[in-house]
């Protein structure tokens, strides 16, 4: 009967924790994947060797003209020029990309909402060319990232957005360091910081160069980075722009990255040398997984080892967390424990841009020394409006 009543006390108590938050999580469980049979693998390895066989063979037909091609060749008489394609990609368009290209690149006839209009068309030539109908067909969309369905016309923002439009234009013609940082993009970085609960923000045309024209201003070639093998194209390519050493670490895996730290630093150390900086970069929901990063371990190992810790929120911010300020607030973090926080406008806000938040120190030295306020142009007005609004 104790137990019984201390069980009672102890469920009670939870309860009045979560009725208190109004918010309730588990704790952090790693995807586990069941390992298919021997017989699929088996299955899908021979499917994909004959594709790729009878794709050879039909390409080897075509390049020598024994059979018809419907799609674009080189002229015979520039066959002695240097290719404009790659071999592979050729093979792979012509031939398994051809078979199901009717699913994809479908023409949009519509705003991207949770129902959606598509152009019809049809091939006559097993994929070489399309045509249109002149029909258009609704569908269920399942292919957008607009989770909070802000792109439709029925969200509001029609109105704004039109109406910032006509006051302000469309383009501000200029940098944010040249006279293109307006008091709509400076209350926009302000606002955003407000949403993160940090110090500053500052915003960004395009969610790719977010990433690739950042994070050289944060490292360089005396640096080390350590990034997440599933981390996205741009954080690898901006990451091998800055120059740093780079150490990828085993998918969401603390333990892994932080041996890795150990072993990097101690081969540096043994060249009579260290690394000025250490800087972890990892994503709050990895778009191609849907792995929600295990934050807590990063940011712990991040305080034990003295590194930074760089987060791409760019499919977190909005859709995760009790108000929808991301992973960092699903977690239960700090939102300080994260030295740069980085997201996407394009996402939740149904936009386009992105933003880099923090301490202000540190947003000051990006404003000076990034690559994007230096040389890339702004967000335009209209667009501004609809993250406003949506934050709002």
């Amino acid at each position: 009967p104790l137990r019984t009543v201390a069980a009672v006390i102890k469920m009670h108590s939870m309860h009045e924790k979560q009725v208190e938050s109004n918010w309730w999580r588990s704790t952090y469980e790693k995807n586990v994947w069941e390992d298919p049979p021997w017989y699929i693998l088996a299955l899908v390895q021979l499917n994909y060797l004959v594709m790729v066989t009878m794709a050879i063979i039909a390409e080897w037909f075509r390049s020598h003209h024994l059979i018809q091609s419907s799609g674009p060749q080189e002229l015979d008489k520039q066959k002695g020029f240097v290719p404009l394609d790659d071999p592979f990609v050729t093979l792979y368009v012509n031939n398994l990309y051809r078979m199901g290209s009717d699913v994809v690149n479908r023409p949009l006839a519509g705003p991207p909402s949770v129902l959606t209009k598509i152009k019809e068309r049809v091939t006559h030539n097993h994929g070489w060319s399309y045509e249109f109908t002149g029909r258009v067909c609704d569908v269920i969309n399942m292919g957008s990232y607009n989770y909070l369905g802000f792109s439709g016309t029925e969200s509001g923002c029609i109105e704004i957005v039109t109406s910032t439009l006509q006051e302000n234009g469309i383009g501000i013609c200029g940098t944010r360091q040249e006279f293109g940082s307006t008091q709509l993009h400076n209350d926009l970085d302000k606002m955003v910081a407000r949403f993160l609960g940090v110090e500053d923000a500052v915003c960004f045309p395009m969610g790719f160069c977010t990433n690739s024209m950042n994070i050289s201003a944060f490292v360089d070639k005396d640096c080390l980075i350590l990034s997440d093998e599933l981390n996205h194209a741009s954080l690898v390519v901006g990451s091998r722009l800055s120059g740093a050493t780079i150490v990828v670490f085993k998918h969401n895996d603390a333990n892994d990255m932080e041996q890795k730290l150990l072993d990097s630093v101690s081969v540096k150390r043994s060249q009579a040398s260290s690394f000025k900086k250490i800087l972890i970069i990892v994503e709050g929901v990895y778009s191609m997984e849907g792995t929600i990063v295990n934050l807590p371990a990063f940011i712990e190992v991040k305080k034990r080892r003295k590194a930074y810790l760089f987060l791409d929120e760019a499919h977190s911010i909005g859709a995760l967390g009790r108000y929808g300020h991301g992973v960092v607030e699903y977690w239960g973090c700090d939102p300080t424990d994260v030295d740069v926080l980085m997201g996407t406008l394009t996402k939740s806000f149904a936009a386009a841009g992105g933003y880099i938040a923090g301490r202000k120190a540190t947003i000051e030295y990006v404003k000076a020394f990034s690559q994007g306020t230096c040389y890339g142009g702004v967000m335009s007005p209209p667009l501004i409006a609809q993250v406003a609004h949506i934050i709002k």
